[in-house]
């Protein structure tokens, strides 16, 4: 598993560390079942906090990319169809408010914008 995190990043780091773990699973890089590191394995490999780990996995378990055996460790969940699905729903439309954020400062309607994602889904 590798993770890279940037402390110059504006986004915190536990949220670095998650990101690069789900897109690892949603691109099968980590299997179904796979053992991940421990929270305090992990910690030292990347030289970041045992409780930065620990917010990070919490929060890839509580949205069920992953599971802790008791005793055991921690796996990487059997993948969610509808959850992958969420979130490139989330992803997509932090785009488009980007987007939209960026037509209003330069005065261009929703009409255009829906002429620009047809041509560029090639529908046009």
């Amino acid at each position: 598993m590798r993770i890279i995190v940037s402390n110059s990043s504006p986004v915190p780091i536990y949220e670095q560390i998650k990101k690069a773990i789900m897109d690892q699973i949603m691109n099968d890089e980590l299997k179904e079942n796979e053992p991940l590191p421990s929270i305090r394995a992990l910690a030292r490999d990347i030289k970041i906090s045992v409780m930065t780990i620990k917010k990070a996995y919490d929060e890839l378990e509580s949205e069920g990319y992953i599971k802790v055996v008791q005793g055991k460790g921690t796996f990487v969940s059997p993948k969610n169809p509808d959850l992958a699905l969420e979130n490139a729903q989330k992803e997509i439309e932090k785009h488009l408010e980007e987007a939209l954020n960026i037509a209003s400062r330069y005065d261009i309607s929703k009409e255009d914008l829906k002429e620009l994602i047809d041509i560029l889904g090639g529908e046009a």
